[in-house]
């Protein structure tokens, strides 16, 4: 394990140098002619694995089991890698908010595992009957640290800053999730074929980046032309 957490760590470090800035003041405004950057992501490289072995709380967290560090599907596409744009200092509104943002401890895994939020507010649950120390991290900074004894708990803690979040919990080593805090709506994550899409989008040129913990960023330049596609095959690589 210390070396997949190594290897996710340097990962991060990698994207907090790219991100990791006070969130921009976002304008929100009409966009007309918005174009959409659509694509597939992919790996075509080899899927490691690693050992998780459990040492406490067995009855709740399972038994020994391998996990791959990315998960690929056919044709090489990879679920929950994450795409946003960075710098858009105007644009279309931020979807209507409905259930807050949260990371649940469930089965000693955290729930979602990787997710996207607006920077603000995240809520922290344990969903366990036992102890979880969720500890989460911008690069090697500790972004919040909470102890969740009690089954059921919510904690919130507010992450303002652009970037990523790396989560583990101080109780079961083997944990680990990611956070990717943005500062603007222009984001997806992929599903289990692989594509995304990041609609109404202002004309224009822009940085795009492209994410998953095991790879770390790929950065890219993307011209968005009025009321038409930015069709990409993007291919992450270790």
């Amino acid at each position: 394990m210390k070396i997949v957490e190594l290897i996710s760590g340097l990962a991060a470090i990698t994207f907090v140098a790219t991100m990791s800035v006070p969130a921009q003041a976002y304008e929100e405004g009409p966009v007309t002619g918005g174009g959409t950057i659509e694509g597939t992501i992919v790996y075509r490289g080899d899927v490691p694995t690693t050992k998780i072995i459990p040492t406490k709380n067995v009855e709740v967290c399972g038994g020994t089991r391998e996990e791959p560090l990315i998960d690929v599907g056919s044709d090489q596409a990879v679920l929950n890698a994450v795409v946003y744009l960075v710098d858009v200092a105007k644009g279309k509104a931020w979807p209507k908010p409905g259930k807050p943002p949260e990371i649940d401890n469930i089965k000693c895994r955290f729930v979602p595992a990787i997710q996207v939020i607006p920077a603000g507010s995240l809520e922290v649950v344990n969903g366990d009957p036992v102890l979880h120390n969720t500890h989460g991290y911008y690069g090697k900074r500790t972004a919040f640290n909470l102890a969740l004894p009690n089954k059921g708990q919510r904690i919130p803690v507010e992450l303002k800053r652009a970037g990523t979040v790396r989560i583990d919990c101080d109780a079961h080593g083997w944990m680990e999730g990611w956070v990717y805090v943005v500062d603007n709506p222009y984001y997806a994550i992929t599903g289990a074929d692989g594509k995304f899409s990041i609609p109404d989008v202002p004309p224009g040129d822009y940085t795009l980046v492209t994410i998953h913990s095991f790879t770390g960023p790929i950065e890219q330049p993307v011209t968005v032309k009025e009321n038409q596609p930015t069709s990409l095959t993007i291919e992450l690589k270790k």
